[in-house]
Formats: C-alpha cells, structure tokens, sequence
C-alpha cells in the first residue's frame, strides 16, 4: 500500500514540475504576480520615498472585470436530449399528459421504457438542472471560476455527492439522503496526468491537491479505519498536511467507470473505491486557450509590461506637474538671514541694496511636460483596451451620433467577447452532463423536484431504467438586458394602449418602487372591475 502512495506522490511531484515550468516564471509564481497586478498593487517591490507618488492606471482590472460581466450577462437555458426521441410539438403535448399522471404521488413508469417516456425524463431533467443551479449558486461559483480563470489561466469547478442530510423522498415516500454539492478549486491545486492535453475526460488521471489540519483528517480517517496512517503523516512548513486525492479511469468490458483514493504521505487515507461515475466531476473553463496546455494562459501575463509602461508614463506625468507647481527655490544664504517654507505669504526678511531684493530668492522652471508624452498614454491605453476585446466603443468612451450608432460600435466591439463566450457554455454543458452522471449513478428511486409555469412538483425519477439511455446536452443563451423603469413604463403604455392588457396587468407590472400602496391600489381596481360585472 505504500508502494502506492508514494507513486501518487511521485506523479503529483511530476505534474507540480511541470507547472513550474509553465512560461517564464512557472504557474505558481505568475499566478502570484497576475493576482498583485489585477488587485492593483502594481509598484510592489519597488521603493520610493513618501513625496513621489506612484500612480496606478489599472487597465489589466478593467479589461477583466469587462469580459467577466459579459460572460455572466447572459442567462442560458440547459437543455436534456437523446437522439432519435421527438422534440416536436405531439412529445410536447404527451409531456403534458404525463405531467398530469404524475402529479399522482402513486405513479410510476413501468413496463418498457417507451419514447415518450424518454422525451419526459429529459424535460425532467433539464428543470431539475435548473433548480440544483439555483440551490448551488452556480452564478456565484461561475463568479468565482472566472476570475481565477482571468488571473490564473483556468478556473475548475468539482463536483461531489454529499450524503449528509435529507434533501428528498423516494417512491413510498421516505425521506432519502444527500445530494450533490459543487466546490471551486484553484488550477494550481489540480495535477493532470497530460499537461499538454485539453481534453479533461481524456486524462489518464487528475490528482487534487489540499492541505488540511490534521484534526480533521484524522475525523475522516476514523470513519474510513485508517487513523494509523495519518498519525504518521509529516507536516508541511505551514503546519498542515498534504492531502492527495487521485482520480482515474477504469476501463472493462460495462464500460468506464472512475475509480478514487486519497492519501497523504504517511499512507492511505480512504482507500480505492469505486465513485459510480462514467465521468471526471470536474469542469475546467479557460479565458485563453494556449498551446496544448489543460492549465490554460492567463491574459494579465501579457498584459504586465503595457500596464507597467503606462503607470510610469503617468506617474512621470504627474511628477512634472507637482515640479511645475512646487519648484525648486534657490535662496542666496548671504542675503537671506531666516528660515524658507512653502507657507503662502510667508515675508521673507531681506537686507541689502535693490539688486540684493532682485537675486536673494529664484525659482528653477522645470522643462516643459510634452504634449507627445501625454498622447503616447493615451495611445498606449487605447490600443491596449482595443486588443484586449474593451475597447472604449464597448466601455461606453466612444464618441457615437444616436443610438443605432452606438449600438453598431458595440455589436462589432463585442465580437471577440462572443469566443469566450462559447468557451463558457461548453463548460456548463459539460457541468450539466457530469450532475446528469450523479443524478443517474446515486439517485436510484427518488422524486426530484421540479419548478415550472405550474409551480412545483415531483418527478417520480427511477436512475436504473435509463443506465442505458445516452443523454446529451446542448446550452441555449438568452439575451439578458436590463431594461430601466422609463422603458418598462414605455412597454407597458403601449401595450395597454393597444389593449393587449388590462389595469391590473398593467399595475401589477409596474416597478413595486415607483407607487405607494401599489398592493391596495391593485385590490381597489379589482374590486371596482368586479362589481361593473
């Protein structure tokens, strides 16, 4: 058995190097200078007295925290399918229909599994999907993901089954444990066995690297029987132990299956056992892709020397105009007898002839600031923000005639956002397929709940009908732009203009902040329509 730790070691010691190697500084040493750069501690190191102050224009956050939000604008539609079940309206209908039966708490699918039946998994599926999301806060951990994405190259989303807790009911009505739970992990905590290849799926194995207190390794190792390893398991400098999990991929004749231990360097910690899974929990998404690299590239990296050139140009800048406004004073020591400051209508006692008065006290001009100097900043920081996809036409700088005008700049601006973009729905989809492996390998018979234009209900879900089904996943995004109360109240006229809606939908609808007692207002209308009935 320890013949086996220490091969995971080995491996995770191989990978480490690897990442070390990444660039000219390694993963993990770049990835500290991007998180500086990014936060705006932009002169670290650098050493300067308390009068010259050093200027920070932080362009590399403006450009991140501008192609983060596009990415999270957008709201996107999952959606379960297999081939050759209908999509078409008469599946649609026979969904209904089914949706009728099994608001009955005592049905349950039997017999054969039909097309039909399928078709109604799959729309069960995509709104479960939906609501795990709401209950995970996946926008707040896609939040997260983005960001180490932006700083470190790549952002890692795991997911894992946790069977503390009851979340549900099964098909006689007992409440059934656990559900699935989603962690955001730093890249440089995940080893992959092939740096070079993108395909996560494809990985002989991954290694995830944490490092815990002992405390509470040796309350997991009580449960697992393997308290003895860990009391023999050495300390890093911090005073926390190296925990290692290794997950790989066994292949036979049923198939794929994922396969996990953990250890640390005093031994095993859980022992190999079987996850039920076909596929890696994890989802990796990358700002950049670079060159056959899984850990991806980090756009700051290439983004430091511009943003350096621009705080000195500017911090030169300003220091000319503090010089121009603060010269340097020249005082003649033989005329002048009293002490200088810079104090305003401060008299200086002067002894002495005219001409004394005329040479006791000169200013040194300093040369005039150039007028190239301030455009190559600006040059600089435009062409910077206009290749890194934030140019100002999408920031809202540019200068437009009407609306159509801007529209149109920030249309063709945001082109080179849409390729992140698509990088971000393939990583939901891929999280939407490994939930869907969770869902099928640990849910056996349970009612999942569903939330839909007909409120909440239970879908009666039976994991070993469909082991064989092989679902896919497409992602559909939904413009989301938020409208101001001027232009609700716009639609709203118009549609009640037209007659479209009546009072109440149109009070209803109506901002909550900008009508007192709208709740009152809104019964009052209903009951005056009611009594001219």
């Amino acid at each position: 058995m320890q013949t086996e730790v220490t091969a995971i070691f080995e491996e995770y010691n191989k990978a480490k190097d690897y990442k070390e190697s990444l660039g000219e500084k390694g993963l993990f040493e770049q990835g500290k200078i991007n998180e500086r750069f990014y936060a705006g501690n932009q002169w670290y190191g650098v050493n300067s007295s308390n009068d010259r102050p050093l200027v920070r224009h932080n362009i590399i956050k403006r450009i991140g925290d501008f192609k983060m939000s596009q990415t999270l604008s957008d709201d996107y539609g999952v959606s379960f399918f297999t081939e050759g079940v209908s999509q078409t309206k008469d599946g649609v209908n026979a969904f209904k229909d089914f949706k009728k039966k099994i608001k009955d708490d005592s049905f349950s699918f039997t017999g054969n599994v039909t097309e039909k039946e399928i078709f109604a998994v799959c729309k069960a599926l995509s709104e479960h999907y939906r609501t795990t999301a709401e209950r995970v806060d996946i926008k707040s951990l896609c939040a997260r993901i983005l960001r180490n994405a932006y700083i470190n190259g790549a952002g890692v989303l795991y997911t894992y089954f946790d069977g503390s807790g009851f979340s549900a009911t099964d098909f006689t009505g007992e409440r059934v444990k656990g559900d699935i739970k989603c962690e955001v992990l730093k890249i440089s905590d995940v080893c992959f066995a092939d740096g070079s290849d993108t395909d996560i799926q494809s990985q002989p194995y991954i290694i995830l690297a944490s490092s815990r207190d002992k405390q509470e390794i040796l309350r997991q190792a009580d449960i697992y029987g393997t308290t003895d390893s860990v009391e023999r398991a050495q300390p890093e400098s911090s005073g926390k132990i190296l925990v290692l999990t290794k997950l790989y991929k066994q292949y036979d004749k049923n198939g794929t299956s994922v396969k996990c231990i953990t250890v640390t360097n005093g031994g095993v910690l859980r022992r190999e056992f079987d996850t039920k899974l076909h596929l890696y929990p994890i989802s990796v998404f990358r700002f950049g892709e670079g060159e056959n690299s899984a850990y991806g590239e980090s756009e700051i990296t290439y983004l430091i020397p511009n943003q350096i050139a621009v705080n000195r140009m500017i911090t030169a800048n300003v220091w000319s105009s503090i010089a121009a406004g603060m010269p340097l004073m020249l005082i003649n020591g033989d005329i002048v007898s009293g002490d200088i400051t810079n104090d305003p209508g401060q008299i200086i006692k002067i002894y002495g002839t005219g001409d004394d008065v005329a040479n006791a006290v000169k200013f040194v001009s300093p040369p005039d600031f150039s007028t190239f100097q301030n455009n190559a900043v600006d040059n600089l920081i435009y062409n910077t923000l206009t290749q890194s996809g934030a140019g100002p036409a999408i920031l809202g700088d540019e200068q437009a005639q009407n609306a159509s005008a801007i529209d149109k700049l920030q249309s063709a601006a945001l082109v080179p956002i849409s390729i992140i973009k698509n990088r971000y729905r393939e990583f939901l989809r891929t999280t939407a397929l490994i939930w869907a492996d969770f869902w099928l390998n640990y849910y056996l018979k349970r009612r999942i709940r569903i939330e839909d234009e007909d409120g909440i209900w239970y879908f009666p879900f039976e994991a070993t009908r469909y082991k064989d089904v092989d679902f896919s996943v497409k992602t559909d995004i939904i413009e989301a732009r938020a409208f101001t109360n001027k232009e609700k109240i716009a639609m709203l006229d118009s549609l009640f203009d037209r007659g479209i809606i009546n009072k109440e939908q149109y009070l209803s609808r109506l901002p909550e902040s900008l009508i007192d007692q709208r709740a009152e207002l809104l019964e009052q209308v209903k009951e005056n329509s009611n009594e001219s009935k």
